[in-house]
């Protein structure tokens, strides 16, 4: 008696996709969702897919719906990717699908005895997007090692407070006693610094040492392996809406507005900062190395990655990146 062939598995027909945290670093998925970009790359490939939505942000919360499943891709810095790789690695296996933009952050105020983040005083907080994990409270400890040595790494972290940008501003704007700064990612920090007594001190780009990864794409061994057609059509619609915002700034700028709930801005505006050099839409990793190696030195991470291509699956276009 002959064995019967094991037939594979279908692929999914609903694909999950929380939006992130909102602002620059994540308008490449609005795009995506405004344009019906991955269920139209899909449907090339032979796979009819529905994608689901949903308004998810933060890297914790990000982190935990990947790996509950209730997500498919997530989106989140090098520092909450990198915690999450370690923590899976030979078990769920999250990987890197591809960079998805290089922008700075910075850390603007309204206290007028901040010159720099060292003054700081004990009852004065700074807003981050997520305290330990994010590009902030890593770009503060990489400041404070190479400042005041090892021992002071973590000068900062007991400054650091969770909250998402839109309440960061608010924050800044209304002059909020408790919150004396924010690491803001654009377009938030533009806003702030429409107002006269709200400067940068710090940005992100200076203490990493170039221009580097803000957002990435991550997603599960298991879904990359089941699932090709449905992760090619992810790529390729990523990268169609790169080619989409380098081509219409204005068009781009509206979707991002949008997003944002229509207000606090002009397309115009948004339009202008989007063709700021800094502001970059790449699949290619900017020092996420860097990121790695500080973290493992730190114990942040118990395994250290050999390289750019132990943290992205095989066929990721890393473009010679770091």
């Amino acid at each position: 008696m002959g064995l019967t062939p094991v037939a594979a598995a279908a692929e999914i027909s609903e694909m999950r996709v929380p939006l992130g945290a909102g602002g620059f670093g994540f308008l490449p998925l609005h795009i995506m969702k405004q344009h019906g970009l991955i269920e139209k790359k899909a449907a090339e490939a032979g796979l009819k897919l529905i994608v689901n939505w949903s308004n998810v942000g933060g890297p914790a919360v990000m982190n935990d719906a990947l790996l509950s499943g209730s997500a498919d891709f997530i989106s989140a810095g090098p520092p909450a990717f990198l915690v999450l790789w370690d923590k899976t690695k030979g078990n769920a296996g999250v990987k890197g699908v591809a960079a998805m933009s290089s922008i700075p952050m910075y850390l603007n105020t309204h206290a007028g005895h901040l010159r720099t983040v060292d003054d700081i005083r004990d009852d004065e907080k700074i807003a981050v997007t997520a305290v330990k994990v994010s590009i902030p409270a890593i770009v503060m400890q990489m400041y404070a090692r190479k400042k005041y040595g090892a021992a002071e790494t973590f000068k900062y972290d007991k400054y650091t407070i969770s909250m998402q940008h839109p309440d960061g501003v608010v924050a800044m704007l209304t002059g909020n006693k408790q919150i004396a700064a924010h690491y803001a990612s654009a377009p938030f920090h533009q806003r702030e610094l429409k107002e006269s007594n709200i400067k940068t001190i710090m940005n992100s780009d200076d203490v990493v040492g170039g221009s580097t990864t803000f957002t990435m794409i991550s997603t599960t061994t298991k879904f990359y392996t089941e699932n090709p057609k449905a992760y090619a059509a992810f790529v390729a619609a990523l990268k169609q809406s790169f080619e989409m915002i380098r081509t219409d700034k204005k068009g781009a700028a509206q979707v991002l507005l949008d997003s944002m709930g229509g207000k606090g801005w002009t397309v115009d505006e948004l339009a202008v900062m989007l063709n700021e050099p800094s502001t970059k839409y790449t699949t290619r990793p900017e020092n996420v190395m860097k990121y790695a190696t500080f973290m493992h030195e730190i114990g942040s991470l118990k395994n250290q990655p050999a390289s750019i291509k132990d943290l992205f699956f095989s066929e990721a276009d890393t473009g010679g990146g770091d």
